[in-house]
């Protein structure tokens, strides 16, 4: 089980060991942006634990102060009596940081900063930045969280969005990327990397902070198999996550398709990363656009 918080689309994804979406929630991290340092009112990028869990049972709207619940409740009679309060509501998931020298020791620790995943007055927006470095959730979603996950759950925080689409509205974006991978990178020929399939496949898009693509990958129905493909991140972004969001955006369109198995060429270098999903190699290794290539598959 694992969490994935992407501060442009202001979203929470909850998925299992497999890859599967759980649970999407809006919520609503720093109105300053993105940031680890002490003080900046920003939110802390990168890898993180939930290091603790705090409020079991509580009721809704138990107010916290310094991790403690005072034995108020929120009202709006305590909001006039304290205008300039910070609420941190019903439960809190405190966060660790996990790669020294980004957000963990130093002036950059996230638990020494004391960020957290809490619960928030319902006329909070959501889906806003708008904290003051935590991150804020509807009381009823930092319930339904708090009791489906256990201490230590990994905690990604990106910088990147993932859109889904078809060709006609990712393809240009979808397109720049591969050419950059796929092509310039790898040495595949265009007339084989561009196919007749990308116009009934599925397409998802990462975008990085400023709008950019820096990611993508395909879905191709055919019949009750989807097959997959077509998996690429820029060089500048590799090791940060993005493929693995790129491909559990991928398996949460299969599920929704109702296709009852998966297949994908995997690059033999990148066949662990499927692994990593249940996926089993089939058959001996061969070779497509000129590189080694295996075919792996498992039940959507």
């Amino acid at each position: 089980m694992h969490i994935r918080i992407s501060l442009p689309a202001q979203t929470l994804e909850l998925f299992d060991a497999r890859g599967r979406l759980l649970e999407r929630y809006r919520v609503s991290t720093a109105k300053n942006g993105a940031g680890e340092q002490r003080g900046s009112y920003r939110t802390p990028r990168g890898k993180h634990i939930i290091r603790a869990k705090i409020g079991a049972g509580a009721p809704i709207n138990t107010v916290f102060v310094k991790r403690r619940p005072t034995g108020e409740f929120w009202s709006p009679e305590l909001a006039q009596r304290f205008p300039g309060r910070d609420w941190i509501l019903t439960r809190i998931l405190w966060l660790s940081g996990c790669e020294p020298g980004i957000n963990r020791l130093g002036e950059v620790d996230t638990m020494r900063r004391y960020i957290y995943l809490h619960g928030s007055l319902d006329s909070v927006p959501m889906g806003l930045p708008g904290s003051i470095g935590c991150v804020r959730m509807r009381n009823a979603d930092i319930v339904a969280l708090f009791d489906r996950v256990p201490v230590y759950t990994p905690v990604e925080i990106v910088e990147y969005r993932v859109e889904t689409g078809d060709w006609t509205t990712l393809g240009a974006a979808a397109g720049r990327v591969r050419e950059a991978v796929f092509i310039v990178e790898q040495g595949v020929p265009a007339d084989i990397e561009r196919d007749r399939h990308d116009a009934t496949a599925r397409h998802v898009v990462a975008f990085g902070p400023a709008g950019e693509p820096i990611g993508t990958g395909r879905l191709l129905p055919d019949g009750r198999i989807g097959r997959l493909g077509r998996l690429a991140v820029l060089k500048a972004w590799r090791g940060r996550g993005v493929g693995a969001a790129l491909f559990e955006r991928l398996l949460e369109r299969a599920a929704a398709s109702g296709l009852k198995r998966l297949e994908l060429h995997a690059q033999t270098s990148a066949a662990g990363f499927y692994l990593r999903y249940g996926f089993a190699t089939q058959g001996a290794e061969f070779y497509e656009a000129g590189l080694p290539h295996i075919t792996m598959a498992r039940a959507a």
